[in-house]
């Protein structure tokens, strides 16, 4: 299978989630074996320079993840376009923003994955590398637990676990195989949430400036607090698949495996990178010319320009 890049250039302009600033994305093609980079366009000097991706630049998870450079360069909740970039397939592309956080747009990867469409996609002449685990890795604190394992494929079962009257009403586990499900049916609209209760303590450490209720799932002590409701009825626990899509992906290649959660979280998905790249017994690269035993999860979902 070869590495993808996009067609053509495009961009969008939306609000930072958690800053409430206004902000124009820029996607711009790359060159093969470069990956996924960021650049404020804000900022001059060294601050201006471009950010390749790595987990160990995630180092603020409060509420989402954001990279903050050795320089103080932040660039913020990037986790939903970043699940994007991996349903569509995208090893190379530079992501331009002038200002310190991604657009929410509708707290959904959605808008994503239509830009990247807009954008079209390029097949390029070098092969895709894949993370195929070998071993189970294993992260957990007293509240939570993140998992990989072996399987030929891509598979993510995730738990959640709010007491809650709206959560109660749902299922808070779900797992998908994408063998046999897809990402842009089952996951992509799923909505960022939060409560109502924490809003003001939120903002008050500078978070969720810009969420309302055109962004975000809004629940009070009771109900959803969206006229429209849920786009799925366990909406909440697929957008912390999306999210964990997202964070995985931040590894900069496909993983080949199964992801498991209890409680998983942006620090806790994190962890769990760092800890398969610090033991590299645990996984390998490896690469499907000509698609020969490409695992089905991975086949391309979108006609290549």
């Amino acid at each position: 299978m070869l590495q993808r890049t996009l067609a053509s250039s495009v961009h969008v302009t939306g609000v930072g989630l958690h800053s409430g600033e206004r902000v124009v994305l820029n996607l711009h093609p790359a060159d093969v074996d470069t990956g996924i980079r960021f650049r404020r366009t804000d900022l001059e000097g060294e601050q201006g320079e471009i950010i390749p991706l790595s987990p160990l630049l995630i180092n603020d998870t409060r509420l989402s993840s954001t990279i903050v450079t050795d320089s103080g360069v932040r660039v913020g909740t990037i986790e939903h376009i970043m699940s994007a970039l991996s349903a569509m397939g995208i090893d190379n592309v530079l992501i331009e923003l002038n200002a310190p956080e991604i657009p929410i747009m509708d707290g959904s990867s959605l808008p994503f994955i239509y830009l990247l469409q807009d954008a079209g996609i390029f097949d390029q002449a070098a092969e895709k590398k894949f993370i195929r685990i070998k071993k189970t890795i294993v992260v957990e604190d007293p509240s939570k637990r993140v998992a990989f394992l072996p399987y030929d494929g891509f598979k993510v079962t995730l738990t959640i676990d709010f007491d809650h009257p709206v959560f109660n009403r749902s299922n808070q586990t779900y797992s998908i195989d994408f063998a046999g499900a897809s990402y842009l049916e089952e996951i992509a609209r799923a909505r960022t949430f939060g409560f109502m209760q924490e809003v003001e303590l939120m903002r008050s450490h500078n978070l969720g400036l810009g969420g309302n209720l055109t962004n975000a799932i809004v629940i009070d002590d009771f109900d959803v607090l969206n006229p429209e409701g849920l786009r799925y009825p366990d909406e909440f626990v697929r957008h912390k698949i999306l999210d964990a899509i997202g964070d995985l992906y931040i590894a900069g290649h496909p993983i080949i495996g199964a992801f498991e959660g209890f409680k998983s979280g942006h620090a806790i998905n994190n962890a769990l990178l760092r800890k398969m790249f610090s033991e590299p017994d645990s996984f390998e690269w490896v690469t499907f010319p000509a698609n020969k035993g490409l695992p089905s999860a991975f086949h391309p979902v979108v006609q290549t320009q």
